[in-house]
């Protein structure tokens, strides 16, 4: 079953992470291995999103195209 994604425990855990970036040299192993997971998981969630709107936006291109040529053909309209 697919985590959901909590958008308040991210926001809190997302500006400890930034803390733990800002003082990096500073923090223990530990933080930073909290920070590189935090942003792995971001990094893995952002890429799956960003290829969805990719399929999305290549489908959304196709359909006009269909829509497109459809219409030119009905109005006898020469293509470029």
């Amino acid at each position: 079953m697919e985590k959901l994604f909590d958008l308040q425990q991210k926001k809190v855990q997302s500006i400890e992470v930034l803390k733990i970036i800002h003082e990096h040299k500073d923090r223990s192993n530990k933080d930073l291995k909290l920070a590189m997971d935090f942003i792995k998981e971001d990094f893995e969630y952002t890429k799956e999103s960003v290829i969805k709107l990719t399929h999305h936006l290549d489908k959304l291109e196709q359909t006009y195209n269909v829509l497109l040529k459809e219409y030119e053909r009905r109005n006898n309209i020469p293509k470029l």
